[in-house]
């Protein structure tokens, strides 16, 4: 190493290769009492690949239980290789594993599985969301019904949406628990709403129109032109239950002035 670089430029030499095994390790590793550098090196390199291993199967159990312990390390390994972390805590690793198990070659045959995985993601994302307080049902009570159709809403920092073509709420609900899995005979479409109105993380199911209406309202539309928008998706889309599910869920956290 040159005498100029400092410990950043080491790390920029030493990590590339924990998690690409092709790289042989870096020429300034040295290893005490004239071990191999090398072997020691790999040692570091395979407890990193298995340390990310094991933290993806944590975010993601119900993906690990459908696809089975083997097969689940095995996808993971290669997302390890192709993408390195690239921040220092644990649990914000393996955003894009959804988007490689899309373009995972073995499991083309499970295409609900990365909808399955979002899921997984936006329930750890809503468990590590900033606490607000729910919307209070009861805030409605000041506005002018005159008025409604255009209020606009403060979503709740743990509110997620994931929408699915295929049955991927219930494959998570299903394999979130230690029971035994059902077999399902559904092939619907489900949309899955993640939200955090105290301290536990709740998922749920919404109705025809329900997550195109959240969506919308989520991303700063008025509340009349997002019932618009679930109508247009759904003529089943029913308002005020769907108002009365939101306030119960905390979707939001404060209506706009």
């Amino acid at each position: 190493m040159k005498p100029e670089c400092h410990a950043s430029c080491y790390a920029d030499d030493f990590a590339p290769g924990l998690t690409n095994p092709g790289l042989a390790a870096p020429e300034d590793v040295a290893a005490a009492h004239g071990k191999g550098a090398a072997a020691r090196y790999n040692v570091y390199r395979n407890n990193v690949t298995v340390s990310l291993i094991d933290a993806l199967a944590a975010i993601y159990p119900a993906v690990q239980r459908i696809t089975g312990v083997d097969f689940f390390r095995a996808m993971a390994r290669f997302h390890v290789r192709a993408t390195p972390p690239a921040s220092p805590l644990l649990f914000d690793y393996g955003r894009d594993f959804p988007l490689f198990i899309e373009s995972y070659e073995y499991a083309r045959d499970m295409p609900w599985l990365a909808d399955t995985a979002r899921i997984e993601r936006a329930w750890l994302d809503a468990y590590h969301a900033a606490d607000a307080a729910p919307l209070a049902a009861e805030a409605f009570a000041d506005i002018d019904p005159n008025s409604l159709a255009q209020v606009r809403f403060t979503a709740h920092p743990a509110a997620r949406i994931v929408r699915s073509r295929y049955p991927a709420f219930a494959l998570f609900a299903m394999n979130r628990t230690d029971g035994p899995v059902a077999p399902l005979h559904s092939s619907d479409a489900e949309d899955a709403l993640v939200t955090r109105p105290g301290d536990e993380v709740t998922v749920s199911r919404l109705p025809p129109g329900g997550a195109a209406f959240l969506g919308a309202l989520i991303a700063g539309a008025p509340l009349g032109l997002a019932a618009e928008t679930a109508f247009e998706e759904s003529g089943a889309f029913d308002l005020p239950v769907n108002l009365a599910a939101m306030i119960s869920a905390g979707v939001f956290a404060a209506i706009q002035p």
